[in-house]
C-alpha cells in the first residue's frame, strides 16, 4: 500500500476540481457539501483529537463515518432525511477518491456500502382556491413593491417553480410571444420550459416595464435592485406578510 494519503489536499481537489470544474455543481450543492464536511471534521476532531489539517485519509474509515451519522441523529437531532443528505455528500467524495487513491479501494467500498436510512415521505400539500385568492389579494398593487409581490405570487402559483428559481429569475428567462413560457435552470442544472397562462404572461409583461432593461436583470428584485433573499421570503410568508412588508 502507498504511504499515508494527504486528506486535506484530496478534499480540496474534490471541491475545486470535481465539484466546481468537472460537475459544475450549483452553489447550493457546494454549500451543502461544505457544511457536511465541516460537521464531519468537527466530529472527528472531538472523537480522535486530530486536527483537520493533520488528518490522514486512512483515518476516515466506515466505522468512524457510521459513528458520525449516528451522532447527527442522537446528539444533533437530525432527521433521517438530513442524515441521508450528509451521507450523499460523503459518498460523492469517496466515489471521487476511488479514482484518485485506488490502493484504498477496500476502505472506500466499505464507506460506500453504508446504507441510507428509510423514512416516510410526507405527502405534499397544496393551496385551496380561497387560499390562493387571499395570497393574491394581499399585496398593495398601488405600490411598486406590491405589484412585484403580486406578479411573484401569481407566477409562483401558476408555474409551480422553486423559490430559488423565482428569486434568481432573469429577464432572459421569460418569453412572452407565441408559446409564452419561462426557461428555468433547476435542480441538477437541468433546463426546462414552464408554460405561462395568458393571465401570468400579461402580468409579467406589465411588470417587466418597471424593472431595469438587460438580459441579466433580476425579474423580482429587492428595493435595492438585488436578488431577494430566500430566507427573507420564507420569514415574511411564515409571519403572514407579503414581501413588501404589508400585512398578509
Amino acid at each position: 500500500m502507498n504511504s499515508t494519503v494527504n486528506f486535506p489536499a484530496l478534499l480540496q481537489a474534490f471541491f475545486t476540481r470535481r465539484l466546481m470544474q468537472q460537475r459544475r455543481a450549483s452553489a447550493h450543492t457546494i454549500g451543502s457539501y461544505r457544511d457536511t464536511f465541516r460537521l464531519l471534521l468537527q466530529f472527528v476532531q472531538a472523537k480522535i483529537g486530530q486536527q483537520p489539517s493533520q488528518l490522514a485519509f486512512e483515518q476516515l474509515d466506515a466505522p468512524l463515518i457510521a459513528e458520525f451519522l449516528h451522532d447527527l441523529e442522537k446528539t444533533r437531532g437530525s432527521t433521517a432525511r438530513s442524515r441521508n443528505v450528509r451521507l450523499t455528500a460523503i459518498r460523492s467524495f469517496f466515489r471521487y477518491t476511488a479514482f484518485e487513491v485506488p490502493d484504498h479501494a477496500a476502505q472506500i467500498q466499505r464507506v460506500l456500502a453504508i446504507p441510507s436510512q428509510r423514512f416516510t415521505r410526507r405527502q405534499i400539500g397544496f393551496l385551496t382556491r380561497p387560499e390562493v385568492e387571499a395570497l393574491l389579494a394581499a399585496p398593495d398593487k398601488s405600490t411598486w413593491s406590491g405589484r412585484r409581490d403580486y406578479a411573484f405570487i401569481l407566477v409562483a402559483v401558476q408555474c409551480g417553480l422553486r423559490l430559488s428559481e423565482l428569486t434568481g429569475m432573469c429577464r432572459k428567462a421569460i418569453f412572452l410571444g407565441t408559446g409564452a413560457h419561462i426557461s428555468v435552470l433547476g435542480k441538477g442544472r437541468k433546463e426546462r420550459a414552464t408554460p405561462l397562462t395568458k393571465e401570468a404572461a400579461a402580468v409579467l409583461k406589465a411588470w417587466l416595464c418597471e424593472i431595469p432593461d438587460g438580459a441579466d436583470a433580476i425579474v423580482f428584485p429587492s428595493a435595492r435592485g438585488t436578488r431577494l433573499s430566500s430566507d427573507g421570503m420564507e420569514y415574511l410568508l411564515a409571519n403572514g406578510h407579503c414581501t413588501c412588508g404589508h400585512p398578509g
